[in-house]
């Protein structure tokens, strides 16, 4: 029986500094993290239990994991009061989505990240010698050949063997761009010519299976951290997939993630029907025809489109769902999979109201049409770059928004309480609120643990292993019953 599906998404933001093209982009990304935390007591980040060279395939990395410097965990690692994480990974600003446990919900956290980075380079430009600004965009590739994740984490059962779903998953990871792809204008390194595919992270990836997350990128990645109990859970680490702006797209393809996820778990995958001959070359193939009309070699050597792939995945998905006790998100999830599948097919661009591939590459369209511009222009690159700002008087994306053109998801008001409070039916929500009363006696917080300082001789460790538990149901009377930490501590434990 597939266990409850626990998601979350951790984007990296890229940052600009506009009239200081050589500024440090991690003293930038701190300057962000800082100036939305403020100068009180920050909470750091609990490494103890993090393994991130353990491979799911039974084995542990021989390199040393980079051990992070004091002044990193204290000022450029901080957890939030809605549970979620915010911090610098790589020179990029990160925001980590608290655990959900439904998409829509999950829509509204990941939203509010963006928020939460607006309101950063709002604040840091107050701050910063000059009032000089730090643009901040949630998409995925610089343009100039780097590229920067946006990972969505799943809680699988640990019983489910691994090569199962590296098998049944690849398929569907490797289709999903047609409607999960945020597209970009990418520049041929041999001839110099411009072409939009339709996915900005599809052209980096390099192997099927790997634990690497930025070089040598692979489909599956085999991170073994499951941030849980790990005898009962694995936490799938998907690192294939784009940053989203579009609501509807963020919905999409997590919630259909979701059901696959149960799917393979419960063995409703027809097995090696499904295969690719040569995956990557297939994900890269149908990342650069914004027809979607490119076909791709299955193992038994016939071929198929993306879309006839994805409409496999939705009929099994039906059929495994037709006997089940189905929750509301999951009957939305199969009714927004048929009807997105049935515009791409018909014609792309049909799709613009929820795919953001379809949606900039309409924009791009018009405005080369009216201003007579070929793909090559610089202008045409600005547009690709300002959909995705988060500003919602600047970035494209919330212009369209504001016109209609696009279709939002969740409420406003809700991505602002997200921005602040925790969700409600998960341990994100007792992470959450200890953060907001008890910050000073916290010496440390993790996704699996919180750390008190009540000035007894030992630190006290709340575990914190079930991401199910540590709910609103389960943890707020004894919050409520507790003013001091102490008092918080005094009745976990009686």
């Amino acid at each position: 029986m597939a266990i409850t599906k626990v998601m979350g998404i951790e984007t990296e933001y890229g940052i600009t500094v506009p009239g200081a093209p050589d500024s440090n982009p991690v003293l930038a990304s701190s300057l962000l993290v800082n100036a939305f935390s403020g100068r009180g007591r920050k909470v750091r980040w609990d490494y103890e239990e993090e393994s991130p060279l353990r491979d799911a395939r039974g084995f542990e990395a021989a390199r040393e994991p980079e051990t992070p410097a004091e002044d990193d965990l204290g000022l450029a690692n901080v957890i939030l009061t809605n549970g979620a994480r915010y911090y610098v990974d790589h020179a990029h600003p990160e925001y980590s989505s608290p655990e959900c446990l439904d998409p829509r919900t999950l829509v509204a956290y990941d939203k509010a990240g963006e928020r939460i980075l607006a309101e950063s380079a709002r604040r840091a430009a107050e701050l910063a010698p000059g009032g000089r600004r730090i643009q901040v965009y949630k998409n995925n590739t610089d343009g100039k050949g780097t590229s920067y994740g946006t990972h969505e984490n799943f809680l699988v059962d640990r019983a489910t063997p691994f090569a199962r779903i590296v098998r049944d998953l690849t398929p569907f990871l490797v289709s999903r761009q047609v409607f999960a792809g945020a597209g970009s204008l990418v520049r041929d390194h041999h001839d110099g010519s411009v072409a939009f595919q339709i996915a900005q992270r599809s052209q980096f990836f390099e192997v099927e299976v790997g634990l690497e997350t930025t070089l040598k990128r692979p489909i599956i990645n085999t991170r073994d951290e499951p941030h849980a109990d790990p005898e009962r859970y694995r936490r799938l680490h998907v690192i294939i997939g784009d940053a989203n702006m579009n609501e509807v797209a963020i919905f999409l393809k997590t919630g259909a993630l979701a059901i696959v996820l149960n799917m393979i778990e419960d063995g409703a995958i027809p097995g090696d029907e499904w295969q690719l001959a040569n995956p990557v070359q297939a994900l890269r193939a149908v990342a650069k025809d914004p027809t979607l009309r490119t076909t791709v070699e299955r193992k038994d050597g016939r071929r198929l489109t993306a879309c006839e792939l994805q409409w496999h995945y939705l009929d099994a998905a039906k059929t495994y769902l037709k006997d089940r006790e189905t929750s509301h998100w999951q009957v939305e999830v199969l009714e927004r999979w048929e009807a997105v599948l049935a515009l791409l097919e018909e014609d792309p661009l049909k799709a613009a109201r929820t795919v953001d591939w379809a949606s900039k590459y309409q924009l791009m369209q018009q405005i080369a049409d009216r201003d007579g511009l070929e793909w090559e222009d610089a202008k045409l690159a600005l547009v690709d770059l300002q959909y995705h700002d988060v500003q919602l008087d600047k970035g494209l994306y919330y212009r369209l928004a504001a016109a209609g053109r696009v279709e939002r998801l969740v409420a406003e008001q809700e991505i602002t309480t997200a921005v602040t409070e925790p969700p409600a039916d998960t341990r994100a929500f007792f992470r959450g609120r200890c953060l907001a009363r008890y910050a000073p006696q916290i010496a440390a917080a993790g996704w699996d643990a919180i750390i008190f300082d009540i000035g007894r001789e030992t630190l006290q460790r709340v575990p914190m292993l079930e991401p199910t538990r540590g709910t609103a149901a389960h943890t707020a009377a004894v919050l409520d019953a507790s003013p001091t930490a102490e008092d918080l501590i005094r009745n976990l434990q009686s």
